[in-house]
C-alpha cells in the first residue's frame, strides 16, 4: 500500500480503518452510556419491572453487536495484514486481543447471566444477585471496550504525527 495520498488500495484502507474506529466507537459509547444511565436504574428494579427494563434491549444489542464484532474483527485483521512490517503494528494486534477478549467475555460469562434473566426471577434478592453479576461484567466489558477505543486513538495519533512531521 502506497504511502501516498491517492490511489484505489489506499482509499479503501482509509475506509476499512474508518469502519474499524466506528465499530471502536459504538463498543465505547454503547458501555459508557450503560454504565452512567443504566447502572443508577438497577437498584429500583424489581421481580416485576426489570425484564421491560433489561430483555428488550439485551436482544436488540446481541442481534446488532453480533453483526458489528464481525466487521471489527474482518477489518482489524485487515489493518493488521496491511501493518504487519510497520512499527506500529502492535496496536492492530491488541486491539484484535482485546475485540476476541470483550467477544468471549460477553458469549461465555456475560450470555449465561442473560440467560438467566430471561428465564425469570421471582425473588427480589436474586435479582439483586443476577444484577450485580450483571453489572460487575459489564464494567469489565466496559474497561475493555475502552482500551479498545484508546489503541484506535493511539494508531490514528501516531499516523496523524507520522503526517504531520513529514511536512
Amino acid at each position: 500500500m502506497s504511502r501516498g495520498g491517492g490511489g484505489m488500495r489506499h482509499r479503501l484502507y482509509v475506509l476499512n480503518n474508518a469502519l474499524l474506529f466506528m465499530g471502536v466507537s459504538i463498543y465505547f459509547g454503547t458501555g459508557w452510556s450503560t454504565a452512567i444511565f443504566q447502572f443508577p436504574v438497577m437498584p429500583s428494579m424489581t421481580p416485576e419491572n426489570y425484564r421491560l427494563h433489561f430483555l428488550p434491549q439485551i436482544a436488540a444489542a446481541t442481534n446488532f453487536f453480533t453483526f458489528l464484532v464481525s466487521l471489527m474483527v474482518t477489518t482489524c485483521v485487515i489493518m493488521i495484514v496491511v501493518e504487519w512490517k510497520r512499527p506500529g503494528r502492535w496496536l492492530p494486534v491488541m486491539l484484535l486481543a482485546a475485540i476476541i477478549g470483550a467477544t468471549c467475555l460477553t458469549y461465555f460469562v456475560i450470555f449465561p447471566v442473560n440467560a438467566v434473566l430471561r428465564a425469570g426471577i421471582t425473588d427480589q434478592e436474586m435479582l439483586n444477585q443476577v444484577i450485580a453479576r450483571w453489572k460487575l461484567l459489564t464494567e469489565l466489558r466496559v474497561a475493555i471496550w475502552s482500551f479498545e477505543w484508546l489503541l484506535m486513538m493511539l494508531w490514528f495519533g501516531r499516523k496523524a504525527y507520522q503526517a504531520e512531521s513529514a511536512t
